[in-house]
């Protein structure tokens, strides 16, 4: 079924929408949310239901043209926010890893809020991997947005795991100097 005949199901509330969702991007949203959340599988389990109820709760505003990425920010946005909870609790929780290591580019929430838009900030940082080789820009995006293990990109990209994290360690520091650059205080 294509992403347009879903979403009138969803805008007619018909309950076909949950099942053809689930059944066309199931695996997607549970790939990420697995690389985020790491094996605890009651917690994929709870985010991948959440992230369909989202989905149910926000067509009646939204309408969009692609159901992938929509849905894949909402299951990231769930996993986000269970290990907010873990580390809360002081639980660790794999995604963790990700938010440590952008930690040092980025700047934290409440700046962001004070200073700029996230939609500028996301501009931003889109601007600056435009700039980098398309093997830096996709081990990037696959690290920070769907969680990919480091060699699982090394595997994609045909690079070993230390030149991979070389890749993305070098990111970083460009990535802190140009948001720097464009006057973000980090």
């Amino acid at each position: 079924m294509e992403d347009h005949q879903i979403v009138e199901l969803y805008w007619q509330r018909s309950e076909d929408a949950i099942r053809e969702t689930a059944k066309k991007y199931g695996g997607y949203c549970r790939a990420i949310l697995r690389n985020l959340l790491g094996g605890r599988q009651e917690d994929i389990e709870e985010c991948e239901s959440d992230t369909l109820l989202s989905a149910w709760n926000a067509m009646p505003s939204a309408r969009p043209q692609r159901l992938a990425p929509f849905l894949g920010r909402i299951a990231r946005n769930h996993a986000l926010d269970r290990i907010a909870y873990y580390r809360a609790k002081k639980r660790s929780c794999p995604g963790q890893l990700l938010l440590d290591e952008l930690a040092e580019c980025l700047p934290d929430d409440t700046r962001v809020e004070e200073q700029m838009d996230e939609k500028v900030l996301a501009g931003m940082i889109a601007d600056f991997l435009r700039t980098q080789t398309p093997a830096a820009r996709g081990a990037f995006v696959r690290r920070y947005w769907y969680a990919d293990p480091i060699a699982q990109i090394a595997a994609r990209y045909g690079l070993s795991e230390t030149n991979v994290r070389t890749i993305l360690s070098r990111l970083r520091s460009r990535l802190k100097q140009y948001l720097q650059e464009q006057g973000v205080e980090l």
